[in-house]
């Protein structure tokens, strides 16, 4: 039978897919592999289910070797993947869009909100059995309903966030690497140049992938930029945000507040970060709804089941080894 190695445990239901027509190997820790024994893992198999957290670069490529003909990323970006380098090894790369637009939409406005209204702060509050009664100035926070919304980010993931802000009268802004007809239609969202979005918007929020064109696309002079009752979001990469201008700017009120779901050096945040109140901070958990995490499962593993049966994949991310094949 063709071997198949997961990097980490997956919901069962795509397991089962897997296990029905291969030789399944999963790592047994609930743990991100180290580099060794990633490397090691990979040896002499047909397919490799990997996550963001793996780094597949051209080591881990070659320890796979010609025998391996797919790996299957657990998730919509692939930056964690050489994408170059499977190319010139013929290694087919997938990824697992459309499932998690909803789920991803909806976590980036649960920090809009607990940001904007103290959610996190509030619940501390009353947690710590220091609520006397209702009080004139407690806890107050930003008006969401009517103010203006900056998207940063036109595709799957950013339209769904903001059609949601219909719902509360919002104005919407957008920025893209050009205009989307696609976008306006569905918010009747406006067109702007970044630096405009970052001046007119009360939130932003950041939807965009990362690649050298990104990394630390919000920094000090964006901050600066922004309006002093500002909020920012991410959900999208972690070094989309210069981390350590981010804590800077908060600490000194150069903007209101931000809420985070992604790191620049995950696991890790920038000193600092942690201690300040006018910020949310989740654990990467855009995805993390039952639904969805088994749909992005069951692609990666519909993706490893046709590759392994001499068809093509669901989702290609470099379509170019297809035509070589």
């Amino acid at each position: 039978m063709k071997k198949v190695f997961i990097t980490r445990e997956i919901p069962k239901p795509a397991l089962e897919l897997l296990e029905a027509e291969f030789e399944v190997h999963i790592n047994p820790d609930d743990k991100v592999l180290s580099r060794n024994e990633l490397i090691e893992s990979v040896k002499n198999c047909d397919a490799v289910l990997c996550l963001l957290t793996d780094i597949i670069d051209e080591e881990v490529l070659k320890s796979a070797g010609i025998k391996c003909k797919i790996f299957a990323n657990y998730a919509v970006g692939y930056n964690n993947i050489d994408l170059k380098a499977a190319t010139s090894r013929n290694v087919i790369i997938t990824n697992t869009p459309n499932v998690l637009d909803n789920a991803t939409a909806d976590l980036a406005w649960s920090l809009l909100f607990s940001t904007a209204r103290r959610v996190v702060e509030a619940d501390k509050f009353m947690r710590s059995g220091r609520f006397e009664g209702w009080a004139p100035m407690m806890y107050l926070g930003m008006d969401i309903t009517g103010k203006t919304l900056g998207v940063v980010g036109a595709g799957r993931i950013g339209t769904n966030f903001a059609k949601k802000a219909k719902a509360f009268d919002m104005k919407i802004l957008y920025t893209d690497k050009s205009p989307s007809s696609n976008f306006e239609y569905e918010t009747g969202g406006e067109y702007l140049c970044k630096e405009e979005l970052l001046k007119r918007s009360d939130f932003v929020s950041l939807h965009i992938p990362l690649n050298d064109l990104t990394k630390h696309y919000i920094g000090s002079m964006e901050l600066e930029i922004m309006k002093k009752n500002a909020i920012l979001i991410n959900t999208s990469r972690g070094p989309v945000v210069d981390e350590a201008a981010l804590v800077k700017a908060l600490k000194e009120k150069v903007i209101w507040g931000a809420g985070l779901d992604v790191y620049e050096e995950e696991p890790l945040m920038k000193s600092g970060l942690s201690e300040l109140d006018n910020v949310v901070l989740l654990p990467h958990i855009a995805s993390a709804t039952i639904e969805t995490r088994t749909q992005m499962g069951i692609i990666a593993a519909k993706n490893i089941i046709e590759v392994l049966n001499g068809r093509k994949p669901l989702t290609c991310v470099n379509s170019e080894v297809l035509d070589s094949l």
